[in-house]
């Protein structure tokens, strides 16, 4: 089995990336695989709300920058775990735009598959940074992995990160929980959804 590591940092191997390969090797020592899959700093581009999508599941229209290339990895995977700074009390920008495109585009062939978010602040705004990672599992049917607390870390360097001895704590609990999660569901089967329905307010 293998967890997919998101790293929605500019920085490959900054805070968040620290973060992430606390969890990597957790899950090692686990026997659960991982890969750190860095988005990098070239452009992204939002979702246009075109639909296309829709009548083509699993893949953007848009093919010009890393989107379909991480479905891919994300369809690939048993699990996720997707790690972010801290912006302006929110994710990085970029990660938002790929994510939108990704699990709106891509979501559909991500159901049961656990999933769960990782932020690193400075100082503060961690909090509406992770629910804002959250949103983008319960809305396609994934199971969110818990650890003992917010899975965040502080500093604002690696080494600072690496100080944080409660926020490394928190990532090793996180990853024992994920793989814990991932062979207990091994072998279950999925439910049985009903028809999605949709509704609007105005009518």
């Amino acid at each position: 089995m293998k967890v997919l590591l998101i790293n929605g940092s500019p920085h490959k191997e900054g805070c968040t990336y620290t973060a992430l390969t606390e969890i990597a090797n957790e899950l090692e020592k686990n026997d659960i695989d991982s890969e750190i899959f860095w988005i990098g700093t070239e452009q992204i581009r939002g979702c246009t709300g075109c639909r296309v999508c829709k009548k083509n599941p699993g893949k953007c229209v848009f093919d010009d920058d890393i989107c379909n290339e991480l479905i891919k990895k994300c369809e690939e995977a048993d699990g996720m775990i997707i790690g972010s700074p801290v912006y302006f009390a929110g994710i990085n920008g970029g990660l938002s735009a790929i994510l939108d495109r990704v699990f709106y585009a891509g979501g559909i062939n991500f159901e049961n598959k656990p999933g769960a978010g990782v932020v690193s602040c400075r100082r503060a705004g961690a909090s509406a940074s992770f629910d804002r990672l959250n949103k983008y599992f319960t809305y396609n049917k994934m199971p969110v992995v818990p650890s003992q607390y917010w899975n965040v870390v502080h500093g604002n360097t690696p080494e600072e990160v690496k100080q944080d001895i409660e926020g490394l704590q928190i990532m090793r609990t996180l990853a024992k929980n994920m793989a814990w999660l991932l062979k207990s569901l091994k072998d279950e089967p999925t439910p049985d959804y009903e028809e999605k329905t949709f509704t609007n307010f105005i009518r």
